[in-house]
């Protein structure tokens, strides 16, 4: 299927043919010419329980910062049907929404994400009462759907956060991963997983994995499945720093905060060359960065800060474009 590769390169030329507003439809999965807003990243397809009002993501705004809390603490915030849907509802939104400059994801409780569910992975393998079971391809839609959550993550033209304690697993690593910024404090704890339970894995960690930390390292990782404390993270390059655990939040919304009040279009012009570099030819990004930095100079946000520092104070980003 080349339906990827498609949306990559229309994605790609969004960004770079247009400013922040332009680049709000693929980082919600949109084919920008539809009109169709596809807030989870596909076709929502079947009602499915919301986890939004069972309580299972919370959603909480601060400002311009949106935080997101999966709320599973019981299960160690494993992922269920409904949060699946719910993330990639969420994530959808705010991808499109003015108001909302940064996204930070973390996890109630002592734990962020212990991946798939795998009690539900067993009392499905056990199910014999399915009506009309599903397809190979039915579910190899369903989960490349909920696998538009980490492109969302990925390809949002705002910051997205992981602010992580406790154990990160599995599509709960690649979550993490999936994320611009990630902050630990000495309790994380981080494994990919997958082999344990027989599965080669999904979520996107053989897309972020390999860039982080090499494709000798990601290998092994996945290979042998060590569980990484938090030190050693940081070592890998896995996570951006780690915090005593009473500083965790502090640090991290500090961060956020300010990431969420700058400069929107600078910003989603950073993130969208620091994702195009990655497969473009040196004259190929030479022509990104040109077009977004003189994009830039022409928004209100630089207007502001060239003016805050001939002035000597803070600049105040935000004003909507035109006044």
């Amino acid at each position: 299927m080349n339906h990827t590769k498609d949306r990559e390169a229309d994605a790609r030329r969004a960004t770079a043919g247009g400013d922040a507003e332009s680049g709000r439809a693929l980082a919600a999965g949109d084919d920008a010419g539809s009109g169709q807003a596809v807030t989870a990243g596909r076709d929502a397809g079947p009602a499915q329980v919301d986890a939004a009002d069972s309580g299972e993501l919370l959603q909480t705004h601060e400002g311009r910062l949106l935080v997101l809390t999966l709320n599973r603490p019981a299960r160690r915030n494993a992922l269920s049907p409904g949060l699946y849907a719910a993330l990639l509802r969420a994530l959808g939104a705010a991808a499109i929404d003015d108001s909302v400059g940064a996204v930070v994801l973390t996890g109630a409780g002592t734990a962020f994400c212990a991946g798939g569910d795998v009690s539900r992975m067993a009392d499905a393998g056990k199910a014999t009462d399915a009506a009309t079971p599903l397809s190979f391809e039915q579910k190899m839609a369903g989960l490349r759907q909920r696998t538009g959550i980490c492109e969302l993550l990925h390809a949002m033209p705002k910051p997205t956060i992981a602010m992580m304690r406790g154990p990160a697993v599995g599509a709960g690593l690649s979550l993490a991963l999936a994320c611009d910024l990630r902050y630990a404090d000495t309790t994380a704890r981080m494994r990919t997983g997958f082999i344990d339970v027989g599965l080669s894995g999904d979520f996107g960690g053989h897309y972020f994995l390999p860039r982080l930390v090499g494709m000798a390292k990601a290998r092994e990782l996945y290979l042998t499945s060590p569980m990484l404390d938090a030190q050693a993270a940081l070592a890998l390059g896995l996570v951006t720093a780690v915090f005593d655990g009473a500083a965790l939040a502090d640090r991290t919304m500090a961060i956020a905060r300010r990431l969420a009040d700058g400069p929107r279009t600078a910003i989603a012009h950073m993130k969208a060359n620091l994702n195009d570099a990655a497969s473009l030819s040196l004259p190929e990004m030479l022509d990104r960065e040109c077009w977004r930095h003189v994009r830039c100079t022409q928004t209100v946000d630089h207007r502001e800060a060239v003016a805050a520092f001939v002035e000597k104070r803070p600049p105040r980003f935000g004003a909507p474009e035109g006044t």
